[in-house]
């Protein structure tokens, strides 16, 4: 078996180009780009119409499998398929969303891809980057401190403080904040109220971020943002307690998207990073909208399975950019697809099972529900999907072979890639699926209409795509969807909140399940980015850390090195 250096190895001795010449080369105007050192370049959103006349690129979206805890390696393929498209001479850009220090000092250890398919620095991309995170992190935290002043100082809009819902973030793992009391001390401390913290990822200033189309559109979309209601079930907003200005204002260079490379200089965007398994899953419309006018194809990755990320791209994403996908890409590996048989547990943190990477295309086969589900889940938005196989250095050709028999059982292309180990070579054979694929007739359609009813969007998203037999609704869920859309809020579409591990709601569910009754909890309205979200069984909008998290490795060296990052 073939030894490999560690991620941050091969990263330090990635050979960058010099930014102005990646951009040059995509046709960005260099007057329009920014640059911030030598990693990375911020670029200005006059992009957008400067660009405008430039080709448009065929448009795809990356997605995968339900994965594993350990993940089926789709960022890394998003890269590797970015570098594959320069060995069939074709041009290509890919969009990704900015790691969350949360994972990267938590379960991940890191999120710029991996081997000889990274993004480059991959120190600068998972640490701070152009301090885009940190400004989402403080305009929720001046909201929600105006929130406070506001009752403090009088309340004039009527805001009840028991209906507060507007919660602080913060960019890290820290399961003490999920609930707190705040305004403990004397009477000048503020008014005590239980609140808590959300991951900056999971807030909706980060979804609001990567879904807005421009400056004025974040500037309105901030305004709109529902900080809590009236004892009469009125709304308030940011805009009724006047922080929606100061917000936009910190938010002003952190709407520019930015520019990095891969290890073989293909263009990268980096911006924005919503969680795929509580926000929306996607980098930004922004990004999107210079991307696609960089090269021949702009590909993106949608977080986690293609049951989350990918319906999010389709139904959120794309209703609001306006953007139609030409092709799909879904990526499966044979340890996912085995573990998706139930006769296996992989768990992070720990050596794969010794059964598991033992030759047995039988089990392959089992857990091909999940890849046959995900992949009707592509085709029901008129999307045509590549099955891209991730191979391993252990796996076997006759399970790597079982699951080409089972995209063929389904019509959908597939291409084994070794992008991993190879680079761009490596996922030549991809590209050339990928381009296929995107030259046959778009059908992309949205899943629901905006005029559909809440309850029947996500009777819509929980039947069709994840499999469910219907849905069941707290008492409180029921109020808040009555609300919504009495305030009227229901014709925005329906982000989903639930396990990553498992079509249904049920993380312990394998493969394909059917019959269960998806269980909504409660209800958010993120009426400023511009959705509505259930929340299902017990999804946390902030994790916690393991008892072993990455954060234990990664250190300084005497040199000033950052070590343990992978």
């Amino acid at each position: 078996m073939r030894s490999f250096p560690s991620d941050l190895d091969i990263a330090r001795q990635a050979r960058l180009q010099p930014l102005t010449e990646i951009a040059e080369e995509a046709g960005i105007p260099l007057d329009l780009l920014e640059p911030y050192g030598n990693g990375a370049a911020k670029i200005d959103l006059a992009a957008v119409e400067a660009m405008a006349d430039r080709p448009r690129a065929k448009y795809v979206v990356v997605s995968a499998i339900t994965p594993t805890p350990l993940g089926e390696g789709k960022t890394t393929v998003a890269v590797g398929l970015s570098q594959g498209f320069s060995h069939i001479d074709k041009q290509a850009t890919l969009a990704i969303r900015q790691p969350s220090m949360g994972p990267t000092f938590g379960i991940k250890g890191g999120a710029a891809g991996g081997g000889y398919s990274q993004v480059v620095p991959m120190e600068l991309l998972n640490l701070h980057l152009t301090g885009d995170v940190h400004a989402v992190t403080a305009a929720t935290n001046m909201c929600a401190a105006a929130v406070d002043a506001h009752v403090f100082h009088g309340n004039p809009s009527g805001l009840d403080p028991h209906q507060i819902s507007w919660r602080r973030a913060i960019d890290v793992n820290d399961r003490s904040l999920r609930n707190i009391v705040s305004g403990l001390g004397s009477r000048l401390d503020g008014i005590p109220r239980e609140t808590g913290f959300d991951i900056t990822a999971a807030s909706e200033v980060m979804a609001t971020l990567a879904l807005c189309t421009d400056v004025q559109d974040l500037r309105r979309r901030l305004g709109r943002i529902v900080v809590g209601y009236t004892k009469g079930g009125e709304p308030v907003t940011a805009e009724d307690v006047r922080v929606a200005g100061a917000m936009a204002v910190i938010l002003r260079e952190a709407i520019k998207p930015n520019l990095m490379q891969t290890l073989e200089n293909t263009p990268v965007l980096v911006h924005a990073g919503p969680f795929g398994n509580i926000a929306t899953g996607n980098s930004s419309i922004v990004a999107d909208l210079i991307g696609i006018h960089m090269g021949e194809y702009l590909v993106t990755e949608a977080g986690f399975g293609a049951d989350m990320g990918a319906e999010r791209f389709f139904n959120i994403k794309c209703r609001a950019s306006g953007l139609a996908p030409d092709a799909a890409v879904l990526v499966a590996t044979v340890r996912g697809l085995k573990a998706h048989s139930g006769k296996h547990t992989i768990v992070a943190g720990r050596p794969l099972p010794e059964a598991l990477l033992r030759e047995n295309p039988d089990e392959v086969h089992e857990g091909g529900a999940n890849l046959h589900k995900q992949l009707e889940n592509m085709r029901i938005h008129g999307c045509t999907p590549v099955v891209a196989i991730n191979v391993f250095p252990d796996d076997h050709a006759a399970d790597i072979a079982a699951i080409e028999e089972i995209a063929a059982e389904y019509g959908a292309r597939s291409a084994v890639s070794t992008h991993f180990a190879d680079g761009g070579a490596g996922a030549k054979e991809l590209a050339e699926a990928v381009a296929e694929a995107a030259e046959e007739p778009s059908e992309f359609a949205v899943l629901y209409p905006d005029e559909m009813p809440l309850r029947d969007k996500i009777h819509t998203v929980a039947t069709k795509v994840y499999g469910a037999a219907g849905v069941d609704y707290t008492p409180l869920a029921a109020r808040q969807i009555d609300n919504y859309e009495r305030n009227g809020f229901g014709d925005l579409p329906v982000c989903i909140a639930k396990t990553h591990l498992s079509i249904s709601s049920d993380p312990a569910l394998r493969g394909a399940p059917t019959g269960w009754t998806l269980p909504v909890r409660e209800v958010r309205a993120s009426v400023g980015a511009g959705f509505v979200y259930p929340i299902c069984g017990a999804m946390s909008t902030m994790p916690g850390l393991g008892a072993s998290p990455a954060l234990q490795h990664i250190d300084i060296d005497a040199d000033g090195n950052i070590v343990g990052l992978s």
